[in-house]
């Protein structure tokens, strides 16, 4: 079987089972059998597949068709322009949450001190590492999470600092406060795809019965640790924006929803009262 009918035969076992973008993904899939990029297979789709690379096809192709994410299946995701890896104790990062590293760069001066709050893969904390001179610290509750974002510092080379804890219990003092936290309802459970519902670590997904829960402790701790005109910034859930919003008291000023792409309000801005 040359390389061309390998695609075209993963394609079409991705089409039958309605799996998203099924060209690509068995490109990716393929790719990360060989070890090629998408390009050496263009451009060599008339050579033979050997046994070994057509039996790591296989295996990769069954874990898709299982629901298992190609990100887990790869060990890769990009994030900002940069390769982050991932396994199944980190959610994979969403293009969405660039729009939080965006609102951080906005407010963010040299020699600032940044939390970021559940930080799993370390996408958040390892971009602002690199594209500013911030003191950045990430905390999370799951070590193995931990283990993942401290490998993708080392690897990209951000000098980001890790804490285990629950949310900001650990600390006393930071310029911003940034989270993009566990915002699932519970109940929603059984409406979420399967990729997500069961391979993503659900301490990182549900939040409990509302969605909330985490917001609400964010927001109620985030004063005792934000210097004045402290910022905290948060990713919003769908349907979360006005609930959220709503859990700001009077401490608060300059309080700012920024859209996605799709016009979806997704990141929450606050600044905390002088």
């Amino acid at each position: 079987m040359t390389i061309q009918d390998a695609l075209a035969q993963g394609t079409k076992l991705l089409e039958d089972e309605n799996i998203a973008a099924p060209r690509l993904t068995a490109e990716v899939l393929l790719g990360h059998a060989l070890h090629r990029d998408r390009v050496w297979l263009y451009a060599h789709g008339s050579e033979e597949l050997t046994e070994i690379g057509w039996i790591h096809y296989g295996r990769y192709l069954h874990e898709r068709l299982n629901g298992k994410p190609t990100q887990y299946i790869t060990g890769r995701q990009e994030f900002y322009g940069r390769e982050f890896r991932v396994n199944p104790a980190v959610l994979i990062p969403r293009p969405e949450t660039e729009h939080v590293v965006e609102a951080v760069l906005a407010v963010l001066r040299p020699g600032m001190t940044v939390v970021d709050v559940g930080c799993g893969s370390g996408a958040i904390a390892v971009t602002l590492g690199l594209e500013s001179q911030a003191c950045v610290i990430a905390t999370d509750i799951s070590f193995e999470a931990l283990q993942v974002a401290h490998d993708n510092a080392r690897r990209l080379g951000a000098r980001v600092e890790f804490i285990a804890g629950d949310l900001i219990a650990a600390f006393r003092c930071a310029d911003i406060i940034v989270s993009n936290p566990p915002y699932v309802p519970a109940t929603d459970r059984a409406a979420l795809q399967r990729e997500v519902r069961d391979y993503e670590p659900h301490v990182a997904l549900f939040a409990g019965d509302t969605g909330i829960e985490i917001y609400q402790r964010l927001i109620a701790d985030a004063p005792r640790v934000l210097r004045d005109g402290g910022h905290l910034i948060l990713e919003l859930g769908f349907k979360l924006p006005d609930p959220v919003r709503g859990k700001l008291g009077e401490g608060w000023s300059d309080v700012r929803l920024i859209p996605d792409l799709a016009g979806i309000p997704r990141v929450l801005v606050a600044q905390r009262r002088a």
